[in-house]
């Protein structure tokens, strides 16, 4: 930098590392069941605006890192083809200062699959979105349009989510989750509805399944007591039907 060969210093970007075992601690306790997802979604609907509430349903159905979703624009959204692409993420550097760099995988350009219902509350938010800075002398028509943006239609600080989340939880004694928490919810939901952690790696954006498996382990291990209970309880249910018992020997001799 001293002899002009480079003009920025690459380790101000540096973010620090988790320490061992602040993931497993993490996964286990920060996520939300399908009904407290609900009645959380529900509140946010009474109680925030238009965009804070795109924002936590976008986050919620899309599994989402908090960074990526603040730095999407307009044009990563496919309304026809009902598709997010995930490229890039906002990055506190030096001086606290805010920057769009490539998200914390590799993939480039991830592509998934957006519900109908969170497609149409940001068709909403686009159309409002304009309007509101449409009044304060700001056009939203610019290439990069920030989908999330502050009053000045600039980047969002990583802090403020927590805000919007803290009020909802605070004034209704929600139990307390972090925005990571939405995307392990994300995570814990699609494991419970019988997908498979291949698809969950895909959605999530991992490198490989291994990170996947690690992150959700304590889940695989209730699906498999799930599973002995089920094949237990179709069992004992054969004994009590002697024509589902007579079919399940026949079934056994072939």
């Amino acid at each position: 930098m001293n002899l002009n060969y480079a003009f920025s210093n690459p380790f101000d970007r540096i973010t620090r590392p988790k320490v061992a075992g602040e993931i497993e601690d993490d996964v286990v306790s920060n996520f939300y069941t399908r009904e407290e997802l609900n009645r959380f979604l529900s509140l946010a609907k009474k109680e925030l605006d238009l965009k804070k509430y795109a924002y936590f349903r976008a986050i919620s159905y899309t599994g989402l890192r908090k960074g990526e979703m603040l730095a999407l624009t307009w044009e990563d959204i496919d309304f026809e083809q009902k598709t997010l692409r995930v490229s890039k993420t906002v990055t506190v550097g030096k001086d606290r200062r805010l920057y769009v760099g490539p998200p914390k995988t590799n993939k480039s350009k991830q592509v998934i699959a957006i519900d109908d219902e969170t497609i149409a509350i940001l068709k909403q938010w686009k159309k409002d979105q304009i309007k509101f800075y449409s009044k304060i002398g700001i056009s939203t028509f610019k290439s990069k349009q920030l989908i999330f943006s502050n009053i000045e239609n600039g980047l969002i600080t990583l802090s403020q989510p927590r805000k919007w989340l803290d009020s909802i939880i605070y004034k209704y004694q929600l139990k307390r989750i972090t925005n990571h928490g939405f995307r392990h919810t994300h995570a814990t939901l699609l494991l419970e509805a019988g997908c498979s952690m291949k698809d969950v790696q895909e959605r999530l954006g991992h490198a490989n399944i291994q990170i996947t498996m690690n992150l959700y382990v304590h889940l695989t291990e209730t699906r498999k007591r799930e599973t002995v209970d089920n094949y237990v309880c179709y069992l004992n249910s054969s004994n009590e039907n002697p024509e589902k018992s007579e079919l399940v020997k026949k079934l056994v001799k072939k």
